[in-house]
């Protein structure tokens, strides 16, 4: 479900495209339109994808961990085919580490992809925000990290999210990049193959094409079609997480340029490269890029990013560090101490299944990934940046994460369970150097002569680790509303009293 994932559980301005959308407008930014405030940008005309409603078979799939309780949340669950011409781009010119590429329109090929839609069931709850999640493919299926990352977020502020099979493994099959527990029988054989009933129609014609099938399905949100009851939303957002952020890494530097089509951009868990571009009938080849050359967002949009980067991303596998940039008008880089490219939250109770020499990193990514979400959201729409975030410490050579005398890292946004720990929680490879246990570093308890070094009592560690809190509150990395969430992560019992 992550990067790597473990998803089988659960220049200027761009030439035009093929879809004859030039236009002068800029990259399907928020404009302001007054001080302090902004509006979605009309994203220039092109090709829509047409939807479908998909039934029958075994209903919607997505890899995941667990099944979302979407009655509980006032929420409906709904599947459509897209179909529609796709354009596949070719570089025009170099493909340069600033980000700042151009592209041409290249081949034309027919597609049927899978939209998978939850939103209110009552129409008038919806806030006027898509979350559109590029879905992850790393584990060989559909996964939809982001939404499980971001659910309460997404619930209670009444947004749609919409989940697109953009790229050729999701629909057709092919290759797995990383082997998990729960994947079998499913990992690599695609939705055709998985529920022929349900799925059998569809057709991807490669990889090449899945960033104007993503646009297109966007054109179909903004249109205010059956995604949206009929209602035209006033906002739709990007998101990705690991092989998807390194998509719309691709996305955003070639593609948002000609197309417009979003309003900003969360970007979780990128590594240092972009998704390649592949010819007709492939697949993207994301492991053989990874060790290429960095690419940085280019920082000529209109369109804001929030790049949301886990401690685990920033050195090794990922090395995230490579593409570290300073915050802008329209960038903000948000990295977090003692967090995994995947993590407990993500896994679920196949956690308990892995053999990697330590247990999975059970850290609080997901609250700050809600904040995010938030921020980026009011970013477009009122104009107001997101807070700016501490780096993590990175020093020597080849570089490393600073750690302090309990291995805990150090910079970055602080959580609770980081600055008042009982555990080291940390994004460093565990001891077994499978690729799956690299990307879920590690919870490692404290020892109890150490804890009573930290602290006086029970009573002081629980007042302490509520002050830390409401200071990651406060700093505008957590919401108010997970204030509880994050004290769950709390563990009195591990304190003398």
């Amino acid at each position: 479900m992550a990067l790597l994932a473990v998803a089988a559980l659960a220049g200027g301005t761009a030439a035009c495209s093929g879809d004859d959308e030039a236009g002068d407008a800029p990259g399907g930014a928020p404009s302001g339109d007054e001080e302090g405030t902004a509006t979605a940008t009309t994203a220039p005309a092109g090709p829509v994808a047409e939807l479908t409603a998909l039934d029958g078979g075994d209903g919607p799939f997505v890899a995941a961990a667990t099944t979302p309780d979407l009655d509980a949340l006032g929420y409906v669950e709904e599947e459509y085919a897209a179909s529609g011409t796709a354009t596949s781009y070719a570089p025009e010119g170099e493909l340069g580490g600033d980000g700042r590429w151009t592209l041409r329109p290249d081949a034309s090929a027919p597609y049927r992809t899978r939209v998978l839609v939850r939103r209110p069931a009552d129409a008038d709850d919806m806030s006027g925000t898509v979350v559109v999640e590029w879905l992850n493919v790393s584990g060989g299926a559909d996964a939809n990290p982001d939404y499980v990352m971001l659910e309460e977020e997404i619930a209670r502020r009444g947004h749609v999210w919409v989940g697109v099979s953009a790229q050729r493994i999701g629909v057709e099959g092919g290759p797995v990049l990383v082997t998990a527990p729960g994947g079998e029988g499913i990992a690599g054989k695609g939705l055709k193959a998985l529920d022929p009933a349900r799925y059998g129609s569809l057709e991807h014609p490669g990889d090449g094409f899945a960033f104007d099938i993503f646009t297109q399905v966007a054109r179909a949100v903004r249109a205010g079609g059956p995604i949206t009851a009929g209602a035209r939303p006033d906002r739709v957002l990007a998101v990705g997480e690991s092989q998807s952020a390194v998509a719309l890494t691709t996305y955003y530097n070639g593609v948002q340029p000609i197309a417009g089509a979003f309003d900003g951009f969360l970007v979780h868990s990128r590594g240092s490269v972009a998704l390649p571009f592949v010819g007709p009938g492939e697949h993207a080849d994301l492991a053989g890029s990874i060790g290429g050359g960095a690419v940085l967002l280019r920082d000529d949009l209109d369109a804001p990013a929030l790049v949301l980067q886990a401690e685990g991303d920033v050195i090794g596998v990922l090395s995230s560090y490579a593409v570290r940039q300073d915050d802008t008008d329209t960038y903000r880089l948000w990295e977090v101490a003692g967090t995994a490219h995947a993590d407990t939250r993500l896994v679920g109770a196949t956690a308990e299944q892995l053999d990697c020499g330590a247990p999975v990193n059970d850290g609080p990514m997901h609250v700050v990934a809600k904040a995010a979400l938030r921020a980026l959201e009011e970013w477009v729409r009122t104009g107001d940046a997101p807070p700016e975030a501490p780096r993590l410490e990175v020093a020597g050579d080849p570089p490393a994460i600073v750690r302090d005398g309990d291995g805990i890292a150090r910079g970055g946004i602080r959580t609770p369970p980081v600055d008042v720990p009982v555990v080291v929680l940390s994004g460093a490879p565990p001891p077994n150097p499978d690729l799956l246990c690299i990307l879920l570093g590690s919870t490692t308890p404290l020892p109890p002569e150490r804890i009573r070094e930290l602290y006086a009592s029970r009573a002081d560690y629980e007042q302490r680790y509520a002050a830390a809190a409401d200071d990651a509150i406060a700093t505008g990395f957590v919401l108010e509303e997970d204030r509880e969430a994050l004290l769950g992560y709390a563990d009195p019992s591990a304190v003398p009293g």
